[in-house]
């Protein structure tokens, strides 16, 4: 994936372009993300997958704590919605970049969507199958005679490749249930498991009073299958750009190197001062509570960190497991070619971050004990 020679040149170009553009001399200045001293400053539009929310807090911490503006970038995040693909905004020129799920950029890519994962800011999946410990679902294999939510739309991948692995074959052992984005299906015994998302629908399960005892349900009420322990887990959120304008627009490239760099580092701004970057996603006027908000932004923090490789660094045996198992399940005719990530803007973003001593691996995060309260108030 690496570009050489070539990309060595540009990597050293781009940094001597960011040193001359924001003109600090003060790294302990720019760490802050205080004012930089900007001969010009690049509009930047993002494109989120969904509304307001922690999925997205490293974001708006970059908006909210100066990281962008520390890069001489100016930029509007836009929000996401049930109409809206991200991929498809960045393949029509509509935004500079989108944050997108690789299996579902990857079909798009396939469909004649030329673009590029620049970022691979999650290094794991966040998706779950839950059910209620009673029904006994421990393992894919248990799956079988149960009926099985699921939300479709591409988020069924990890579920179907999983229960092959272990004989299970989804529609004659089991029965698929088109579900909700919710998990009332569950929690009403309509289904048996769920299709949630660690940082999101499972938390609504703990948020949720067992009627039985009067008390909010708790995680030893249920049992979990994660797919990373499957062996069937996909990429998930990534940073993806246009690849005809990397190919032949040295600003942009420029631009993108510093782009990935302050977004990193507002996630490294999230993962230390957690509290401070749930009040920033609520201050930009997510629907969600505060409790599931902080819930939300620990498991995304799980989901980023640690980073051996570097925040935003392809995992490249992720890789191949997410193209494998989206051409088994013949999610994409074939594997992508390889303009479909590169690993040189986010190296070439971790070397600025050094430069401002940020911590861009993470090896002593932790996760942290979030109280959910009702509701996820």
């Amino acid at each position: 994936m690496m570009r050489n020679i070539r990309w060595l040149i540009a990597a050293l170009a781009a940094f001597a372009l960011v040193a001359a553009a924001c003109g600090s001399d003060d790294a302990e200045t720019a760490s802050a993300g205080g004012d930089a001293d900007c001969e010009t400053v690049d509009e930047v539009t993002l494109q989120l997958q969904w509304v307001a929310q922690s999925q997205f807090a490293g974001y708006y911490a970059a908006v909210d704590e100066g990281f962008y503006e520390g890069f001489c970038l100016d930029v509007e995040i836009i929000e996401g919605g049930v109409d809206i693909v991200p991929q498809q905004q960045l393949g029509s020129g509509a935004v500079d970049y989108a944050i997108a799920w690789v299996p579902k950029a990857l079909v798009s890519r396939e469909e004649g969507i030329d673009i590029v994962n620049v970022a691979q800011v999650f290094q794991r999946s966040g998706t779950l199958q839950v059910s209620f410990a009673d029904a006994g679902i421990t393992g894919p294999a248990d799956l079988a005679g149960k009926k099985v939510g699921s939300w479709g739309f591409g988020n069924e991948f990890e579920l179907l490749a999983g229960s092959r692995t272990s004989g299970v074959e989804p529609g004659d052992d089991y029965e698929i249930v088109q579900q909700n984005f919710d998990m009332l299906a569950l929690i009403n015994g309509e289904i048996d498991a769920a299709q949630a998302m660690i940082y999101n629908e499972y938390a609504q399960v703990l948020e949720t009073e067992n009627e039985e005892t009067g008390e909010l349900y708790q995680p030893e009420d249920l049992n979990i299958i994660d797919w990373n322990d499957v062996g069937t887990a996909m990429l998930q959120d990534a940073i993806w750009a246009d690849s005809p304008r990397l190919a032949d627009d040295e600003a942009y490239q420029d631009q993108t190197t510093r782009f990935v760099a302050a977004s990193l580092q507002g996630w490294a701004w999230c993962r230390d001062n957690a509290q401070g970057c749930v009040d920033v996603v609520l201050n930009n006027g997510t629907t969600l509570g505060s409790s599931h908000q902080a819930w939300q932004l620990n498991e995304v923090n799980g989901l980023i960190w640690p980073s051996p490789g570097g925040a935003g660094v392809m995992d490249t045996d992720l890789w191949d497991q997410t193209v494998e198992v989206a051409t088994s399940e013949e999610v994409l005719s074939a594997a992508p070619d390889d303009g479909s990530f590169t690993t040189e803007y986010a190296e070439a973003a971790i070397e600025l971050l050094a430069e401002r001593d940020v911590d861009v691996n993470g090896e002593s995060w932790e996760r942290v004990e979030v109280e959910l309260l009702p509701g996820g108030e």
